[in-house]
């Protein structure tokens, strides 16, 4: 079983990189990437704990992009697999994405602390130590604080781009991000391209032109796809020559995803690793 979306604590999961790592063996997984946002702090946990653990590790990030359209952008995450972490184009758009982020945050528990007893203290409190900061620490302290039950309560009531007190923060242009990722020598997929209910999502022709600028892939089963989604997503990514993907989008106790919940298959994950800089960590 191959799970090629997991987060830790590096990011927005509750876990460390290397418990993600042990989770995803103790789980039955034979490979699992490690994909936090706009980070790679990770990298060196996780790959020393596939080592002890017996499972493979693929090194990768979640990208933060945008789509512009006529009536506003779509926020579309890249997950970028064996790229160069130390490639400069690429390095520049994740570390300007997380001051942005950090900037938001600050800006977003501002507005928060206007009707809620929330301090910047508490947001760091619930923030790992070089975490890259996002609204799920946020959430993280809203709970902590009692204002809410639980990190979906916070998103749904508080934090979703419609609310009063939410800020956006900077992303680099899509196809920007994608040639920065071929540049870095990374394998670009898509992350859950047709999760409507997260917001809007691109249509087949932005897909299209994506894939033009070197998407390689889509990731079709995920928690957030029903099945005609799936069937849809499966039959462009076959039409656009595209690598399908399967995976959980872990993120320990912060979401309901549950490691190995989609796999992707040994012949999607060879066609990445072919395209990768990098090799595949093996214990």
């Amino acid at each position: 079983m191959i799970d090629l979306h997991t987060h830790s604590s590096a990011s927005d999961g509750t876990d460390a990189p290397g418990r993600v790592v042990e989770l995803a063996a103790e789980a039955g997984l034979r490979v699992v990437a490690l994909t936090d946002h706009d980070t790679t702090a990770g990298w060196d946990e996780a790959a020393a704990a596939a080592v002890r653990s017996g499972i493979s590790l693929v090194r990768g990030a979640e990208v933060s992009t945008r789509v512009a359209m006529p009536d506003g952008g779509i926020s579309v995450h890249v997950l970028s697999y064996l790229h160069d972490p130390t490639h400069p184009a690429l390095l520049e758009e994740l570390e300007r994405t997380r001051t942005s982020r950090l900037t938001r945050a600050r800006r977003m528990t501002e507005r928060l602390a206007e009707d809620f007893p929330i301090t910047w203290a508490d947001v760091v409190a619930s923030t790992g130590d070089g975490a890259t900061v996002g609204r799920p620490h946020l959430a993280d302290a809203l709970v902590a604080l009692g204002v809410v039950a639980s990190r979906d309560e916070a998103f749904a009531a508080m934090l979703h781009p419609g609310a009063p007190y939410y800020v956006p923060h900077y992303a680099p242009d899509a196809v920007t991000a994608i040639r920065a990722i071929r540049a870095a020598g990374g394998v670009p997929v898509m992350a859950h391209p047709g999760a409507g209910a997260r917001g809007r999502v691109v249509t087949a022709e932005t897909i299209e032109e994506l894939a033009g600028a070197g998407l390689a892939g889509l990731e079709v089963d995920h928690r957030d796809h029903p099945p005609e989604t799936r069937a849809r997503l499966r039959d462009l990514a076959e039409a656009l020559n595209l690598v399908a993907t399967g995976s959980s989008d872990y993120h320990g106790t912060g979401k309901l995803n549950r490691l190995a919940e989609n796999t992707t298959t040994p012949e999607a994950l060879a066609a990445i690793e072919e395209q990768g800089l990098l090799d595949v960590v093996r214990p």
